[in-house]
Protein backbone atom coordinates (compact mmCIF):
# COMPACT_ATOMS: atom_id res chain seq x y z
CA UNK A 1 0.00 0.00 0.00
CA UNK A 2 1.42 3.39 -1.13
CA UNK A 3 0.43 6.78 1.53
CA UNK A 4 -0.07 9.77 0.41
CA UNK A 5 1.04 12.28 2.26
CA UNK A 6 0.24 15.61 2.20
CA UNK A 7 2.71 18.87 3.26
CA UNK A 8 0.67 22.17 2.78
CA UNK A 9 3.39 23.97 4.46
CA UNK A 10 6.66 25.58 3.86
CA UNK A 11 8.62 22.69 5.78
CA UNK A 12 12.30 22.38 5.44
CA UNK A 13 13.65 20.59 2.59
CA UNK A 14 15.19 17.36 4.29
CA UNK A 15 11.93 16.03 5.64
CA UNK A 16 10.67 15.92 2.00
CA UNK A 17 13.86 14.06 1.08
CA UNK A 18 13.47 11.30 3.99
CA UNK A 19 9.61 10.87 3.12
CA UNK A 20 10.43 10.52 -0.52
CA UNK A 21 13.12 8.23 -0.34
CA UNK A 22 10.61 5.52 0.76
CA UNK A 23 8.56 3.42 -1.71
CA UNK A 24 5.73 3.00 0.59
CA UNK A 25 4.77 6.69 0.45
CA UNK A 26 3.56 9.75 -2.44
CA UNK A 27 4.39 12.81 -1.15
CA UNK A 28 2.54 15.88 -2.42
CA UNK A 29 4.51 19.71 -1.13
CA UNK A 30 2.89 21.97 -2.69
CA UNK A 31 3.73 24.85 -0.24
CA UNK A 32 0.94 26.89 1.26
CA UNK A 33 -2.05 26.98 -0.23
CA UNK A 34 -5.09 28.88 -0.17
CA UNK A 35 -8.44 27.52 1.16
CA UNK A 36 -9.71 26.03 -2.01
CA UNK A 37 -6.99 24.40 -2.91
CA UNK A 38 -5.73 23.17 0.50
CA UNK A 39 -9.76 21.21 0.46
CA UNK A 40 -9.19 19.77 -3.16
CA UNK A 41 -5.98 18.39 -2.65
CA UNK A 42 -6.53 16.92 0.90
CA UNK A 43 -8.94 14.86 -0.26
CA UNK A 44 -6.90 11.82 -0.59
CA UNK A 45 -4.32 12.06 2.02
CA UNK A 46 -3.73 9.45 4.70
CA UNK A 47 -1.93 12.58 6.01
CA UNK A 48 -0.58 15.76 6.78
CA UNK A 49 2.26 18.02 7.72
CA UNK A 50 1.78 21.14 8.57
CA UNK A 51 3.33 24.40 10.43
CA UNK A 52 1.20 27.30 12.18
CA UNK A 53 0.45 28.69 8.88
CA UNK A 54 -2.34 25.46 8.37
CA UNK A 55 -5.86 25.62 9.69
CA UNK A 56 -7.00 22.21 10.48
CA UNK A 57 -10.41 22.80 10.80
CA UNK A 58 -13.46 20.53 10.97
CA UNK A 59 -13.96 21.26 7.48
CA UNK A 60 -10.81 20.48 6.80
CA UNK A 61 -10.43 17.12 8.59
CA UNK A 62 -13.81 16.13 7.20
CA UNK A 63 -12.88 16.58 3.90
CA UNK A 64 -10.50 14.22 3.79
CA UNK A 65 -11.92 10.66 4.62
CA UNK A 66 -9.00 8.66 4.35
CA UNK A 67 -6.80 10.99 6.78
CA UNK A 68 -4.95 9.44 9.54
CA UNK A 69 -2.66 11.46 11.16
CA UNK A 70 -1.91 15.22 11.44
CA UNK A 71 2.11 16.21 12.51
CA UNK A 72 2.60 19.37 13.81
CA UNK A 73 5.63 20.79 13.03
CA UNK A 74 6.32 22.57 15.75
CA UNK A 75 4.59 22.40 19.97
CA UNK A 76 1.62 24.07 19.60
CA UNK A 77 -1.66 22.64 18.01
CA UNK A 78 -4.03 25.33 18.52
CA UNK A 79 -4.52 25.56 14.62
CA UNK A 80 -5.88 22.37 14.77
CA UNK A 81 -9.34 21.01 15.97
CA UNK A 82 -8.49 18.18 18.20
CA UNK A 83 -12.30 17.11 18.83
CA UNK A 84 -13.12 17.21 15.02
CA UNK A 85 -9.65 15.10 14.65
CA UNK A 86 -10.78 12.47 17.40
CA UNK A 87 -14.17 12.12 15.91
CA UNK A 88 -12.40 11.08 12.62
CA UNK A 89 -10.07 9.29 13.95
CA UNK A 90 -7.44 11.33 13.02
CA UNK A 91 -4.18 11.01 15.40
CA UNK A 92 -2.66 14.45 16.16
CA UNK A 93 0.90 14.75 16.90
CA UNK A 94 3.04 17.25 17.79
CA UNK A 95 7.40 17.88 17.98
CA UNK A 96 7.51 19.34 21.33
CA UNK A 97 11.49 19.19 21.58
CA UNK A 98 12.48 20.67 18.45
CA UNK A 99 12.35 24.14 18.75
CA UNK A 100 12.82 24.22 22.76
CA UNK A 101 15.93 26.34 23.01
CA UNK A 102 15.15 28.19 19.81
CA UNK A 103 12.37 29.28 21.45
CA UNK A 104 14.29 29.67 24.79
CA UNK A 105 17.05 31.94 23.41
CA UNK A 106 14.22 33.80 21.65
CA UNK A 107 12.98 35.04 25.23
CA UNK A 108 15.98 35.84 26.71
CA UNK A 109 16.68 38.25 24.05
CA UNK A 110 13.47 39.75 24.26
CA UNK A 111 13.76 39.99 28.08
CA UNK A 112 17.25 41.71 26.80
CA UNK A 113 16.00 43.73 24.54
CA UNK A 114 13.32 44.89 26.59
CA UNK A 115 15.55 45.93 29.78
CA UNK A 116 18.13 47.43 27.67
CA UNK A 117 16.29 49.44 25.13
CA UNK A 118 18.16 47.61 21.94
CA UNK A 119 15.30 48.00 19.49
CA UNK A 120 14.38 51.84 20.46
CA UNK A 121 18.25 52.30 20.66
CA UNK A 122 19.23 51.21 17.37
CA UNK A 123 16.63 53.02 15.70
CA UNK A 124 17.93 56.19 17.44
CA UNK A 125 21.18 56.30 15.97
CA UNK A 126 20.24 54.90 12.62
CA UNK A 127 18.20 58.17 12.45
CA UNK A 128 21.01 60.56 13.62
CA UNK A 129 20.99 60.75 17.30
CA UNK A 130 22.74 60.20 20.30
CA UNK A 131 20.58 59.96 23.17
CA UNK A 132 22.43 58.13 25.71
CA UNK A 133 20.15 59.27 28.83
CA UNK A 134 16.80 58.30 27.01
CA UNK A 135 17.62 54.53 26.84
CA UNK A 136 19.05 54.04 30.78
CA UNK A 137 18.01 50.14 31.19
CA UNK A 138 17.91 47.97 34.12
CA UNK A 139 19.94 44.98 34.78
CA UNK A 140 18.56 41.16 34.96
CA UNK A 141 20.85 40.42 37.90
CA UNK A 142 18.97 40.11 41.10
CA UNK A 143 15.80 40.28 39.66
CA UNK A 144 12.90 37.78 39.90
CA UNK A 145 11.42 36.34 36.95
CA UNK A 146 8.14 34.14 37.31
CA UNK A 147 7.60 31.69 34.44
CA UNK A 148 4.16 30.79 33.51
CA UNK A 149 4.48 27.12 32.20
CA UNK A 150 7.32 25.34 33.25
CA UNK A 151 7.60 22.75 30.61
CA UNK A 152 10.17 22.30 27.87
CA UNK A 153 10.61 25.84 27.28
CA UNK A 154 10.16 27.45 30.42
CA UNK A 155 12.62 24.85 32.15
CA UNK A 156 15.35 26.00 29.22
CA UNK A 157 14.69 29.50 30.22
CA UNK A 158 14.86 28.93 33.87
CA UNK A 159 18.68 27.87 33.40
CA UNK A 160 19.42 30.65 31.23
CA UNK A 161 18.33 33.18 33.56
CA UNK A 162 20.08 31.89 36.49
CA UNK A 163 22.98 31.99 34.55
CA UNK A 164 21.97 36.04 34.66
CA UNK A 165 21.91 35.81 38.26
CA UNK A 166 18.02 35.97 38.45
CA UNK A 167 15.53 34.34 40.61
CA UNK A 168 13.21 32.29 38.91
CA UNK A 169 9.64 30.77 40.33
CA UNK A 170 6.94 29.73 38.43
CA UNK A 171 3.85 28.80 37.87
CA UNK A 172 2.37 25.24 36.54
CA UNK A 173 -0.36 22.94 37.46
CA UNK A 174 0.89 19.92 35.63
CA UNK A 175 4.70 19.97 36.63
CA UNK A 176 5.32 17.94 39.78
CA UNK A 177 6.91 19.75 42.13
CA UNK A 178 9.86 18.19 42.70
CA UNK A 179 10.90 18.33 39.45
CA UNK A 180 10.95 22.65 39.93
CA UNK A 181 12.41 22.23 43.24
CA UNK A 182 15.36 20.51 41.52
CA UNK A 183 15.59 23.04 38.88
CA UNK A 184 15.83 26.02 42.13
CA UNK A 185 12.75 27.17 40.27
CA UNK A 186 9.59 26.97 42.94
CA UNK A 187 6.02 26.43 42.12
CA UNK A 188 4.04 29.05 43.70
CA UNK A 189 0.25 30.20 43.02
CA UNK A 190 -0.60 32.45 40.25
CA UNK A 191 -1.46 35.34 42.24
CA UNK A 192 2.11 34.88 44.32
CA UNK A 193 4.02 34.93 40.96
CA UNK A 194 2.14 37.82 39.52
CA UNK A 195 2.45 39.92 42.98
CA UNK A 196 6.71 38.76 43.70
CA UNK A 197 7.89 39.20 39.66
CA UNK A 198 9.61 42.03 38.01
CA UNK A 199 9.92 40.05 34.48
CA UNK A 200 7.19 37.65 33.39
CA UNK A 201 7.76 35.40 30.68
CA UNK A 202 4.06 33.66 29.34
CA UNK A 203 4.73 30.03 28.07
CA UNK A 204 1.54 28.07 28.94
CA UNK A 205 -1.05 26.42 26.33
CA UNK A 206 -4.17 28.55 25.51
CA UNK A 207 -7.29 26.98 26.87
CA UNK A 208 -10.67 28.45 28.51
CA UNK A 209 -8.21 28.78 31.49
CA UNK A 210 -5.52 30.73 30.41
CA UNK A 211 -7.34 33.05 27.20
CA UNK A 212 -6.40 36.62 28.06
CA UNK A 213 -5.04 35.53 31.81
CA UNK A 214 -2.75 38.98 31.24
CA UNK A 215 -5.68 41.34 31.87
CA UNK A 216 -6.78 44.38 33.93
CA UNK A 217 -7.27 42.05 36.82
CA UNK A 218 -4.46 40.45 36.78
CA UNK A 219 -2.18 43.03 35.94
CA UNK A 220 -3.86 44.64 38.85
CA UNK A 221 -2.36 41.78 41.13
CA UNK A 222 1.49 42.73 39.49
CA UNK A 223 4.31 44.45 40.52
CA UNK A 224 3.90 47.92 39.44
CA UNK A 225 6.83 48.24 37.03
CA UNK A 226 6.42 44.32 35.94
CA UNK A 227 8.50 43.34 32.14
CA UNK A 228 5.95 41.19 30.54
CA UNK A 229 7.35 39.02 27.76
CA UNK A 230 5.25 36.28 25.29
CA UNK A 231 6.75 34.19 23.13
CA UNK A 232 3.93 31.66 23.70
CA UNK A 233 0.70 32.18 21.95
CA UNK A 234 -1.17 35.82 21.78
CA UNK A 235 -4.49 35.12 23.05
CA UNK A 236 -2.90 34.78 26.37
CA UNK A 237 -3.10 38.28 26.71
CA UNK A 238 -6.02 40.69 26.73
CA UNK A 239 -3.84 43.55 24.11
CA UNK A 240 -6.61 46.46 25.25
CA UNK A 241 -5.66 45.85 29.14
CA UNK A 242 -2.04 45.53 28.37
CA UNK A 243 -1.88 48.64 26.18
CA UNK A 244 -3.58 50.82 29.26
CA UNK A 245 -1.36 49.32 31.63
CA UNK A 246 1.91 49.77 29.44
CA UNK A 247 0.34 53.61 29.17
CA UNK A 248 -0.41 54.00 32.94
CA UNK A 249 3.19 52.72 34.06
CA UNK A 250 1.47 49.60 36.00
CA UNK A 251 3.89 47.72 33.61
CA UNK A 252 6.89 49.14 32.49
CA UNK A 253 7.29 47.38 29.05
CA UNK A 254 6.37 44.41 27.09
CA UNK A 255 8.07 42.01 24.33
CA UNK A 256 5.94 40.41 22.24
CA UNK A 257 6.67 37.25 19.66
CA UNK A 258 2.88 36.52 19.33
CA UNK A 259 -0.59 38.03 18.26
CA UNK A 260 -4.17 37.03 18.38
CA UNK A 261 -4.04 37.73 15.08
CA UNK A 262 -0.82 36.95 12.96
CA UNK A 263 -0.30 39.59 11.32
CA UNK A 264 -1.62 42.13 13.63
CA UNK A 265 -3.98 44.70 12.39
CA UNK A 266 -2.39 48.23 12.41
CA UNK A 267 -4.60 49.75 14.42
CA UNK A 268 -3.71 46.93 17.23
CA UNK A 269 -3.20 48.92 20.22
CA UNK A 270 0.01 47.26 21.60
CA UNK A 271 1.57 48.49 18.10
CA UNK A 272 3.48 51.75 18.00
CA UNK A 273 3.84 52.19 22.10
CA UNK A 274 7.20 53.23 22.90
CA UNK A 275 7.90 50.75 25.50
CA UNK A 276 7.02 47.76 23.91
CA UNK A 277 9.65 45.48 21.66
CA UNK A 278 8.21 43.78 18.74
CA UNK A 279 9.44 40.91 16.78
CA UNK A 280 6.99 38.82 13.55
CA UNK A 281 6.65 35.21 16.07
CA UNK A 282 10.13 34.15 15.70
CA UNK A 283 10.71 32.30 18.28
CA UNK A 284 10.81 29.25 16.36
CA UNK A 285 12.68 30.61 12.95
CA UNK A 286 15.62 29.38 13.08
CA UNK A 287 17.46 27.23 10.72
CA UNK A 288 18.13 24.26 13.20
CA UNK A 289 14.93 24.44 14.48
CA UNK A 290 13.43 24.34 11.32
CA UNK A 291 15.35 21.86 10.33
CA UNK A 292 14.84 19.17 13.53
CA UNK A 293 10.83 19.87 13.55
CA UNK A 294 10.12 19.09 10.44
CA UNK A 295 12.45 16.39 10.20
CA UNK A 296 10.81 15.10 13.67
CA UNK A 297 7.32 15.47 12.13
CA UNK A 298 8.17 13.73 8.97
CA UNK A 299 9.49 10.79 10.95
CA UNK A 300 6.36 10.61 12.82
CA UNK A 301 4.28 10.01 10.25
CA UNK A 302 6.12 7.33 8.66
CA UNK A 303 6.26 5.55 12.38
CA UNK A 304 2.51 5.98 12.04
CA UNK A 305 1.42 4.84 8.81
CA UNK A 306 4.29 1.81 8.58
CA UNK A 307 4.63 0.73 12.04
CA UNK A 308 1.51 1.99 13.54
CA UNK A 309 3.37 3.97 16.25
CA UNK A 310 1.89 6.59 17.84
CA UNK A 311 4.21 9.16 19.52
CA UNK A 312 3.48 13.07 21.27
CA UNK A 313 -0.52 12.59 20.28
CA UNK A 314 -2.23 15.76 21.24
CA UNK A 315 -5.78 13.85 21.09
CA UNK A 316 -7.23 11.14 22.95
CA UNK A 317 -5.33 8.04 21.30
CA UNK A 318 -7.99 5.78 22.92
CA UNK A 319 -10.49 7.03 20.29
CA UNK A 320 -8.74 7.26 17.24
CA UNK A 321 -7.72 4.69 14.42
Amino acid sequence: MIFHILVPDNVHQEAIDILQTNADIRVSAPGKLERAALLEAVVDADAMIIRSGVTADAELINSAPQLKAIARAGVGVDNVDLAAATAQGVVVMNTPGGNTISTAEHSIGLMLALSRHIPQGHQSLAEGRWERKAFTGVELKGKTLGIIGLGRIGQAIAARAQVFEMNVIAHDPYLPPEVAAAMNAPLLALNEVYASSDYLSLHALVTDETRGMINAESIGRMKRGIRIINAARGALINAADLAAALQSGQVAGAALDVYEQEPPPADHPLIGLPNVVHTPHLAASTSDAQVTVAVEAAQLVIDFLLHGKAENVCNPAENSS
